[in-house]
This record gives C-alpha cells, structure tokens and sequence, in this order.
C-alpha cells in the first residue's frame, strides 16, 4: 500500500467549458478563455503544494469534430496561451511538457509549443503536461509501432518506456469536472491504479480549495494496487 498522502501526479479532465458559457448567457468561446484562466490557478496552486506531475487533457483527438470556428478559436488560444504563460512558467520554476501527436497543429502553434518546452526544459519544480491532440488509444499503438520498427519485444515495460509520457510517474488522482463519469480516452494505460474523483463543479469554477478537499480525500484512501 502506498502510504505517501500527496499525490505525486495529478491528471485533470477540464470539462464543462462550454455549458458554463450557456449558463451564463455567453458564447462558449468565453468558456474556453475563463478556463485558461483556471488552468493558470491550478498549475501555480500544484506547484506551490509540491505535486511533481499536473497533466490536463486540453484537446483530445476527437475535439476536431466539434464546429470549425470553435476548433479555430481553440488554437488561437492555445497559441495566445503559450505566449503568455511563459513567464508564468518560468517565475514558478514549473517545466512544461506536451503529450498527443501535435503534427496535424499548425507550424507556428507546433512552434509556440516547442520553444516554450525548450525554454523551460531548465526548470526543476512541477512539470506541467499538456494533452494536445492526445487520445490514450492513439498513444499506444504508437508506442507499439515504435517497438516494431524497432524490432523490439511488446512487452508491458516496452510500451510504457515508449508512451508520450515514457519516464513520468503513473496518475494517482485523475479528476474530471462538470459531473461526467467517464474517462473518456485520457491517459488509460497510466490510470491503470488512479484514485478518480468526479465534480459537478464546471471547469471555469473549479477552485484551488476544491482541489485541497479532492486531495484530503485521496489521502484517506487505501490504495492496495491489487494486493490485499
């Protein structure tokens, strides 16, 4: 039984964007951009509280089949984001880290993301993960591709040595905001022993103090990995 309290990773599916937006009679647009604002919260709160690994699913594979001007937007912020993050990053000595297949982004966006993980590729805190055009599925078979050129045995090992996030800790707390109770193609190999919690909070007013009572939550639990 693992008897460490503090999670060591924490991966968070930041749901309910839009339907806040509906809610408050915007656009869902302004959904997406009050919950950059929480994603910037949350990193600094982790950070400070010592989690070493934050992952947050930010556009999965199948987030293409949503409206075309909405995936425009999308990508217009994440670039937004990046750029103005940087500092942020750097002041809360927090490495960031992208995991998905980011070929399909445009090449400036494909940009943005490189050098912000190559200027803080130095830092020695929390890194911050990023699942851009990520699905779970998508990552293993191309970890599985990977051994085959490679001539290499499938083996359990293998594959997690070639996973998008090959050296990182597996998830220990996996949250999903807005009430939905599913994990929707997110990191499924490193949940495999994940504590999951499920909030009806909206992502846009997810909270640092909510996050501290998740946390509080998770340390009371027994965690056996299949043992007794």
């Amino acid at each position: 039984m693992k008897t460490n309290n503090t999670p060591s990773h924490i991966a968070i599916i930041m749901d309910g964007n839009g339907r806040w937006a509906k809610e408050q009679g915007l656009n869902r647009t302004a959904g997406h951009e009050q919950g950059a604002k929480i994603v910037r919260n949350i990193t600094i709160h982790c950070s400070n509280i010592g989690i070493k690994y934050l992952t947050l699913y930010a556009f999965s594979t199948e987030n293409w089949d949503r409206p075309k001007l909405e995936v425009e937007f999308l990508m217009k912020l994440l670039e937004r984001y990046f750029k103005s993050e940087l500092e942020v990053y750097l002041k809360n000595n927090v490495r960031f880290k992208a995991i998905g297949d980011i070929s399909r982004f445009s090449n400036r966006l494909k940009k943005v993301i490189e050098d912000t993980q190559n200027k803080t590729a130095h830092c020695t805190g929390m890194t911050q993960i990023l699942a851009l055009n990520y699905g779970s599925r998508d990552e293993i078979v191309r970890a599985v591709s990977k051994l085959q050129k490679q001539n290499m045995q499938i083996s359990e090992q293998n594959i997690s040595n070639h996973l998008d996030t090959a050296g990182i800790d597996d998830v220990d707390m996996l949250i999903r905001t807005s009430g939905e109770v599913r994990i929707s193609n997110f990191l499924l190999w490193q949940c495999a022993y994940a504590e999951m919690f499920f909030t009806q909070t909206y992502w846009p007013e997810f909270t640092t103090e909510e996050l501290d009572d998740l946390i509080s939550d998770f340390s009371r639990r027994e965690r056996r990995f299949g043992g007794i």
